[in-house]
Order: structure tokens, then C-alpha cells, then sequence
């Protein structure tokens, strides 16, 4: 499918997603939907009566507990049957995610361990990764900072004026753990295997580093581990051709899916956060681009134009992971030097998260915002530098960016539940952040290639 058309077809597939989902939720879901927010009303309802019933034995107490089950099992059912109804939908994207996520983890070592192997010796790799790491804690940092800074002029949290959640509210959301050995054991794998098998990125990034520098090391015996893993890279990079013919359809069922679910109500409740997070993207997208601009000059513009199908797909799947192989495609296409890229854009994708950074500063301080919870800029500053710790190695998947967050809104007496506020609207956000990651991360390996005098 030749590039014009691909992103033609995408752009249908989004405009088409919004156009059934709106349909399909007017005509079957949105009578669904009005059960379940009945039943959650009844249960909010049941639940302060039975605060003020102080006696547990009586028969009134009793009968509100009876009658809060019965609400809680109407809106379990209605969930089932909306997702029931909407999995005709789902299994779109959920084919294409599994597709794509079936051939990102063998293309990440072979790529990679290929790419550290031509670069030859440890301090040629030690230097690339410096200036790798440099710009990534940077786009970081600006990132993070960008989110805070914006937020603060926003105060989209203060004019939305919400009601503290019910603090039985469930999040369903596991938080990230801070702690060292927690960190350690996401980064370092025990198994090779068990991590392709689970798709944990940065331990296969850890491991494809170790493996390619052996290669190296062992002179011409190594030369045919590389050209048998770069014939299985080409492999899979033909592999990924075909499976990238069925983005549009991929697009078509996440968008109306999400549509479908929540209706078009959910863009115009909070139309106010969308707007100002999604303008905020535009700020930083510009800011990327110029910082690219000073070292590209005006192939940075080319860069863009050749990504844009990537940025589309990550866009309307709601995950950066997506578009990896078709990143890795299209900066070889723009003459970066195939070892640069393979070491760099993996890295990027455990690293240098960009619209997922600007986002966790920006909901964090948002929630904050909604309870009226005063943050200091010293306290404020804390928890940027926190979410860049803990944010290191977060995946490149949907909701990635809620997990870290909440395991961080307790250091500042944020109330977690506050996340069922962001957990309607986040399929929608996503959207952004995930094509801002892909920006970020080909910006950020054609800036090493052109340091290290490799883009042609």
C-alpha cells in the first residue's frame, strides 16, 4: 500500500470511527450505558444511607445492603453486555496490537544486537549511548517541566470545579512501585525468554546490549550471528509491511470503540482539560521540531513528513509500540545509518516517552487541582523529578502513564481515587501522547545520527 494512500485510508478510518461509534452508541449502547449510571447512582445513594446507619443489625441496614448488591450486580451486568456489544469492534485493533506486539520483541533484539555489534567496541557504544541518554534526559526534563509550567497557567483542574470521587470508587489500576528493587527487577531480566515472552522491553534492550557486544568481542566468529540476526531484522521488517495494511482497520475499531462506549458526551465534559493537554502537545511538538530543526536544519521537516503515517497509527491505537517497526522503516529510508537507528529508537521506547512525560506531570497536578489541594512549586518541582525516576522503563502500551501515576499521587496526599476521573477520557488522551512518543523518539535517533556524522 503506498504511503499516500496508507495515511489517506487512516485518516477515513478515523473520521469513520467517529461516525459509527456516535451512531452505535445512540442506537444499542447508550441504553445500556443509562442503566449503569442509574445502578452507580443507586449505589452512591445506598452508600451514605448506610454510613448513617449506625446499627448493622437492624433490618433497615440490612435491606440497603440487600438492595446495594442488587445495584451492584445490574451495573456488572451492563458492563459485560456494553462489552459484549462492543467486541465486534475491539477485536479490530486487539488483532493488529497482537500482531504488531508478536513481532516488536524478536525485532528489538535482533535490530538491536545487529546495530551494537557493527558499532564494534564498548567505548564506540559507550559514547553513542552518552549522546543518547543526553538528549533523552533532556526531551525529558523539558517534557515534565512543560507539563507542569502549562498546567499551572491552565488551572484546568480549578474551573472544572468537580465533586471528590466516593472513596469506594475502584480504579482498577495496580500502582507503579517506587521502590529500588522493584526498579531493578524490571530492568535487569532473570530470562531472556520470559522477557520476549512478555514483551518487557527493557530487559530485552539490557540483554540485546550484553549479547551485542559479545558478538563483537569474538572478532569473525561473530560475523555470521550478524548476518543471520540482520536477515531475520529484514524478515520481520517485511513481515511488518504486511501487517501495517491493516492499520486502518485497527484505527477504525479503537476509535469506534471508545465513541461507542463513552458517546460524544465525554468530549464536551471535559472539553476544557482535552483542549488545553492537547494544545500542549501542539507546544511541545513545536519545541521537539526546533530542537531538531538546530541540528537537521530543514531535513527536519522531511523527518516529519516521513513519520507522519507512524504518528497516525499510534494516534489511533492509542500506543507508541505500534508504530515501531514502521519508525525503524522510515528513518532508514531518511539515511540514518541502520546501527544508530537500532541502538537508539529502542532505547527511545523504555527512555524517552515524551507526550507520556508532559502528561504525568500535567494529570498529577490537575487532580490536585480538582480537590483543591494546594502544591508548592518546591513540592511541585519533588514530584517532576520523582516521575522522571519512576517513569523510566514505563512501556509503550495504553494506560502505561496512569500506572506510574498512581503510584505517585500518594507521596503528595492525592487521593487515588481521584484517577476514576481520568480513567473515562484517557483512551482520548492517549491518542496524543502515544503519537507525540513516536515524534519524540525519531527526532531523538536522527539527532545521534547526524552527531555521529552517520545520517546520509
Amino acid at each position: 500500500m503506498p504511503k499516500n494512500k496508507l495515511t489517506l485510508y487512516i485518516f477515513i478510518a478515523l473520521i469513520l470511527g467517529v461516525l459509527v461509534g456516535y451512531f452505535y452508541n445512540v442506537s444499542i449502547i447508550n441504553p445500556i450505558n443509562n442503566k449503569i449510571s442509574t445502578a452507580e447512582s443507586s449505589i452512591k445513594n445506598l452508600n451514605r444511607k448506610l454510613v448513617s446507619e449506625k446499627d448493622t443489625t437492624t433490618s433497615v441496614y440490612k435491606t440497603l445492603a440487600s438492595q446495594k448488591q442488587a445495584a451492584i450486580t445490574i451495573r456488572k451486568a451492563n458492563n459485560t453486555l456494553r462489552d459484549d456489544k462492543l467486541v465486534g469492534f475491539t477485536i479490530l485493533s486487539d488483532i493488529f496490537l497482537r500482531l504488531i506486539k508478536m513481532i516488536v520483541a524478536p525485532l528489538v533484539f535482533t535490530t538491536l544486537v545487529v546495530g551494537v555489534a557493527k558499532v564494534g567496541d564498548i567505548s564506540a557504544v559507550g559514547r553513542i549511548g552518552g549522546k543518547t541518554l543526553l538528549w533523552f534526559l533532556s526531551a525529558t526534563l523539558v517534557s515534565l517541566l512543560l507539563g507542569m509550567v502549562l498546567v499551572n497557567f491552565f488551572e484546568p483542574g480549578s474551573s472544572m470545579h468537580l465533586s471528590l470521587p466516593d472513596s469506594n470508587t475502584a480504579t482498577d489500576i495496580k500502582k507503579s512501585a517506587l521502590s529500588l528493587k522493584e526498579f531493578v527487577s524490571h530492568v535487569v531480566p532473570k530470562s531472556f525468554f520470559e522477557a520476549m515472552a512478555n514483551n518487557e522491553i527493557l530487559q530485552i534492550v539490557v540483554f540485546s546490549i550484553f549479547f551485542g557486544i559479545g558478538t563483537a568481542a569474538i572478532g569473525e566468529k561473530g560475523l555470521i550471528i550478524i548476518k543471520a540476526l540482520d536477515a531475520i531484522a529484514h524478515v520481520i521488517l517485511k513481515v511488518t509491511g504486511y501487517i501495517m495494511k491493516l492499520a486502518p482497520l485497527a484505527v477504525f475499531g479503537a476509535i469506534t470503540a471508545i465513541i461507542a462506549k463513552e458517546g460524544l458526551g465525554v468530549l464536551s465534559v471535559y472539553a476544557v482539560f482535552i483542549g488545553e493537554f492537547y494544545f500542549s502537545l501542539i507546544i511541545l511538538w513545536l519545541l521537539i521540531v526546533l530542537a531538531g530543526f538546530f541540528i537537521l536544519k530543514n531535513r527536519v521537516f522531511t523527518l516529519v513528513n516521513n513519520i507522519k503515517d507512524a504518528m497516525l497509527v499510534a494516534f489511533g491505537t492509542s500506543t507508541s509500540e505500534a508504530a515501531y517497526p514502521k519508525v525503524l522503516i522510515e528513518l532508514e529510508r531518511f539515511g540514518c545509518n541502520n546501527k544508530i537507528v537500532s541502538f537508539v529508537l529502542p532505547l527511545g521506547y523504555s527512555f524517552n516517552l515524551d507526550g507520556s512525560m508532559m502528561y504525568m506531570t500535567f494529570a498529577s497536578i490537575f487532580l490536585a487541582q480538582a480537590y483543591n489541594i494546594h502544591l508548592p512549586i518546591p513540592q511541585q518541582i519533588t514530584m517532576l523529578l520523582v516521575l522522571m525516576l519512576t517513569s523510566k522503563g514505563i512501556a509503550g502500551v495504553p494506560r502505561a502513564s496512569l500506572v506510574v501515576i498512581a503510584g505517585t499521587m500518594a507521596m503528595f496526599n492525592i487521593p487515588e481515587v481521584g484517577l476514576a476521573l481520568l480513567i473515562g477520557i484517557d483512551p482520548l488522551l492517549d491518542m496524543g501522547r502515544s503519537a507525540t512518543n513516536v515524534l519524540g523518539n525519531a527526532m531523538a535517533t536522527a539527532v545521534v545520527s547526524k552527531w555521529e556524522g552517520e545520517l546520509s
